[in-house]
């Protein structure tokens, strides 16, 4: 393809999509509930089953779909996402609408491990500052989606709501028909030899690397809305506009990401988990029960959160790199099973101690994931300069 900055922002606005259609619903939640005559929590179930799903198929469908053309799959899961988000629109029952979310889960992560593995190609040695901007898709989709699924819901109706989802994704639907060309087809790797890179114990220590990275900022994210109502004593209406800045912070800090695996990886890898402990540290110790220095420590902490789905990325594929769909699709399995583990642990603090202990719990995390960054290193078959 002549225009690889094209296609770049092709993919962001396919992941945005995807993501959006994961995450926006967390928005429109109670108005679920209420249009399909469900409580809060079976309503919950369109966010919990679509993260099931994605951890599932995170390491099958990945390796699965590696052997069909780029260009088709991208098509096929964008079908699928915007044929499930349309039909949404219309159902009345709340078993197909489940249903519906169920089915395009299952391809995530194939269209988000093949952007990753795509943009790490055209970038070349850049490649870092390439999945940055996938990145940015990833972190807009989480952020973007929900104030804007919220508002439509509020300002027009649910089916408006839904129906923005697929807007996205038929957008780029159309802009993939249009605009990318039948790419080259690379011999693909056989199924056996992408799944023997599991044998390699490095593999695996990027694995629970990535777990517990993932799970030291999610682990305490998850709860932040509580934390800030409850202990910094934001108005609700403030804690909106802090999440919504968190999250404008990922994105600049996936843009930061990429200057910084480029020229120093492994000191950026290292100096992570030692940067949010330092934050945590200060929230703990009094920082995050007054409101100007929790702002500034907000606006910190989602700089940190843009580096590390970023580092995450970078850290797991670079264990596999022959594999890198593969391996795209383990990260995405391993961060939603840090994000996972984390919420519940560090629940854990909250229900037995308080919530300000919550932060406790990432701190262990931080730490375990440091240990782990610095066994690697200190391993001769480790090649990562």
């Amino acid at each position: 393809m002549k225009d690889k900055t094209l296609l770049i922002w092709i993919l962001v606005v396919g992941v945005f999509g995807i993501l959006n259609t994961e995450m926006g619903v967390i928005g429109i939640l109670p108005y679920v509930a209420e249009s399909y005559q469900v409580d809060l929590t079976t309503a919950g179930l369109l966010i919990s089953l679509f993260a099931l799903g994605v951890g599932i198929a995170g390491p099958t469908m990945p390796l699965i779909c590696s052997r069909f053309p780029r260009k088709a799959m991208m098509l096929f899961v964008l079908g699928i996402f915007t044929i499930c988000n349309a039909i949404s629109v219309f159902t009345t029952d709340f078993d197909i609408l489940l249903a519906l979310r169920v089915i395009p889960s299952i391809f995530h992560p194939v269209y988000c491990a093949m952007a990753f593995s795509m943009a790490a190609e055209i970038g070349g040695k850049n490649a870092p500052k390439e999945v940055a901007k996938i990145n940015i898709g990833v972190s807009a989709g989480m952020v973007v989606g929900v104030p804007i699924s919220n508002f439509f819901a509020e300002n027009l109706s649910l089916q408006a709501s839904m129906s923005f989802f697929a807007i996205v994704t038929a957008a780029a639907l159309i802009a993939t028909i249009i605009f990318v060309p039948t790419m080259k087809q690379q011999k693909p790797l056989s199924y056996g030899s992408q799944i023997s890179v599991l044998k390699r114990p490095m593999v695996w220590f990027s694995i629970f690397a990535v777990i517990f990275l993932n799970g030291s900022v999610f682990g305490c994210f998850n709860y932040l809305a509580a934390y800030l109502a409850d202990v910094t004593k934001f108005a609700p209406s403030m804690v909106s506009i802090l999440l919504f800045v968190y999250g404008i912070c990922n994105i600049f800090g996936s843009m930061i990401a990429g200057g910084l695996l480029t020229v120093k990886p492994l000191w950026t890898v290292k100096l992570f988990p030692i940067t949010l402990s330092t934050v945590y540290l200060i929230i703990y110790f009094g920082g995050g029960e007054s409101t100007i220095p929790m702002a500034i420590l907000i606006v910190i902490w989602g700089i940190l959160g843009g580096i590390n789905a970023n580092i995450n990325q970078y850290w797991l594929s670079h264990s596999a790199p022959e594999a890198p769909d593969f391996a795209n699709g383990l990260f995405l399995t391993a961060a939603n099973v840090g994000t996972m583990t984390a919420t519940a642990f560090c629940g854990l603090f909250i229900d037995h101690i308080s919530i300000e202990a919550l932060i406790i719990g990432g701190l262990i995390y931080s730490a375990i994931s440091l240990i782990i960054i610095l066994v690697q290193c200190s391993q001769r078959s480790f090649s990562i300069r």
